[in-house]
């Protein structure tokens, strides 16, 4: 039981991760787009199947697109992503300037960094309330004993203890790099 819940606790971390790079920092990254969907032939593909994404500098961005026609789609993608960038193109490629960040644009971020982190912390809770159910329907099942009960739920509250620690690193790590 106590696997499962470390399992998908792991894959709450990655989910958390993930979500961290989508949030801009004042530079450059293709991990910046990763949310952004394009209408390729009435499908919508991420960014990343449709261009190539390259950093040339610290605050500017380069979208290719492997198909040229699409060049308008990936703009209007980007403008509705609501990710706070003017992309501008040549017919060819999409240039985007990330501009700085101002203090109130930093704090709004910073603010979403962790209302995505309290909710990531409550998925890790959800787990372990399901693992603690699991376990008592167990016990009633006579599957184990109430001490072996006792030691599972302690144990399950450790590892709950120990990633929401985590969650709260990669928070304070993104302020950090927000705030930068």
């Amino acid at each position: 039981m106590a696997f499962d819940a470390k399992s998908k606790m792991d894959k709450t971390i990655e989910g958390l991760k993930n979500e961290m790079n989508t949030i801009r920092t004042g530079r450059a990254s293709a991990s910046l787009f990763d949310k952004v969907r394009v209408d390729y032939y009435g499908a919508k593909s991420p960014l990343s199947q449709v261009a190539q994404i390259s950093i040339p500098e610290a605050r500017s961005v380069v979208i290719s697109p492997f198909d040229k026609s699409l060049i308008t789609e990936i703009e209007k993608a980007i403008l509705v992503a609501d990710l706070g960038l003017n992309p501008s193109n040549d017919g060819k490629v999409i240039r985007i300037a990330i501009p700085a960040l101002t203090a109130d644009r930093r704090k709004e971020l910073v603010k979403q960094a962790k209302s995505v982190g309290e909710n990531y912390k409550t998925t890790i809770r959800n787990i372990r309330r399901d693992g603690n159910d699991d376990l008592k329907k167990q016990q009633k099942a006579g599957e184990i004993t109430e001490d072996q009960l006792k030691k599972e739920t302690d144990d399950l509250q450790k590892l709950t203890d120990k990633y929401i620690a985590e969650i709260q690193t990669v928070c304070d790590a993104k302020e950090k790099e927000i705030m930068a």
